[in-house]
């Protein structure tokens, strides 16, 4: 397992060098030029010039390409075209957390929600509880954000002023009681992202739970704990739960890499400033070297996520990781 994992962390460099050249070329050579949105309003041929001299553009693509990478491992991705004065890392990784704060919490709302579900759902295949568990659900998923996010901020913002129409004020705010004691209390601003952001995502999770449920159900040594007496919730969690997690993990992988990448119209509709939205807006604006930096980091995280989901399918599975010793 440790000579695999050894190849896949030599492979990343190959992969990330792949990603970041290609972004790179399609920055310099694609629709659009470099040049000119560096210079803003300014349309002079000598300034245009004198701007390209001066930020390497007029040297060939491969010299281009390894001083920019030379600076990028140090963690310097240049400096933004649109927000002058701020270097790319500045505007990036704050968006960045507060996406990934959003998204961690999501991400445990999902699988808090969406594992038991899947396993009641499995539970009752063969009555009317079953199909009408799953036609809920899939009408939740069906149903897009575009339509979810409006009706909730009529209801919660405009007409009952329980919640904030948008924004983001963090995780947790603090309660004051008697100006004494703090309580830490979820932030009012992190109801109506989260209800969007987990509505589709729970339901796939307990589609997946009820399918391989099913299958776990069926087994020998379930119809034996049940023949031996266990109550039905130690059945379910003790033998049918674990053993239904392996196809689970991968959908954990991608879910993990997705936790950066933010949520494009969760973040745009309700004012969040995260990642999605940002990088949204310099796709939209030609900030190529905020794009290029946004491309590398998501195709790292990715490639580190779904390593570790590998390797969660031998701590899942002990099978796994005995055939991986031995091959």
């Amino acid at each position: 397992m440790g000579a695999y994992v050894i190849r896949r962390l030599l492979w990343l460099p190959v992969i990330l060098v792949i990603v970041s050249f290609s972004t790179f070329a399609l920055a310099r050579y694609g629709p659009g030029d470099p040049v000119s949105v560096a210079a803003g309003q300014v349309r002079d041929p000598v300034v245009l010039a004198q701007i390209r001299a001066d930020r390497g553009f007029d040297l060939p693509i491969t010299t281009q390409y390894y001083r920019w990478l030379t600076k990028a491992v140090r963690g310097d991705f240049g400096e933004s075209f649109i927000q002058r004065g701020y270097s790319v890392s500045e505007l990036l990784f704050p968006r960045m957390w507060i996406s990934a704060q959003l998204g961690f919490v999501a991400l445990l709302i999902v699988f808090a929600v969406g594992i038991p579900l899947g396993l009641l759902a499995a539970r009752l295949a063969g009555t009317w509880l079953d199909p009408a568990i799953i036609g809920t659900l899939l009408f939740l998923q069906a149903v897009p954000v575009l339509v979810v996010i409006p009706p909730l901020v009529w209801l919660f913002a405009v007409q009952l002023h329980w919640l904030p129409a948008g924004g983001w004020g963090g995780i947790f705010s603090i309660w004051w009681i008697a100006d004494v004691i703090a309580i830490p209390i979820p932030d009012p601003h992190l109801y109506i992202p989260l209800v969007a952001f987990t509505l589709p995502g729970f339901v796939g999770v307990a589609r997946l739970v009820r399918v391989t449920a099913l299958e776990v159900n069926t087994e020998d040594y379930v119809r034996t704990a049940r023949a031996k007496g266990l109550a039905e919730s130690t059945v379910q969690f003790r033998h049918v739960l674990p053993n239904s997690l392996l196809p689970l993990v991968t959908v954990v992988g991608f879910a993990l890499s997705g936790i950066i990448e933010g949520a494009l119209f969760v973040e745009t509709l309700l004012g969040i400033n995260g990642i999605g939205r940002f990088t949204f807006q310099a796709v939209t604006s030609r900030d190529y070297d905020v794009i290029l930096a946004s491309t590398v980091i998501f195709s790292a995280v990715f490639v580190l996520c779904n390593l570790a989901a590998e390797l969660a399918y031998g701590w899942v599975d002990p099978r796994i990781r005995v055939g991986a010793s031995h091959s």
